[in-house]
């Protein structure tokens, strides 16, 4: 059975576990739990994703992300500067 799209009202509703797998996929459990705690939206959740895409032109020049969009890409994207190189 296929689920219909999100509305409008539904993408304010707050994000569960299973919404924020649906939107950004498979993640570790560390990383889930921290996005869950700061109570996102949808669609904080899905401006993440975008902004992730590389496809922050979408907002506007010049436009910030929301503050919990923020906190989930700072969250999905804190390993990334820690991670080695690989030699060249």
């Amino acid at each position: 059975m296929a689920r219909k799209p999100a509305t409008a009202e539904d993408r304010g509703a707050l994000a569960t576990a299973d919404d924020i797998r649906r939107v950004l996929g498979t993640l570790d459990e560390a990383k889930l739990l921290d996005i869950v705690a700061l109570r996102p939206t949808i669609l904080d959740v899905e401006e993440a994703s975008v902004w992730l895409a590389g496809d922050s032109d979408i907002f506007g020049a010049g436009q910030p992300l929301k503050p919990a969009a923020g906190e989930i890409v700072a969250i999905l994207t804190a390993n990334e500067e820690e991670e080695p190189r690989p030699a060249s």
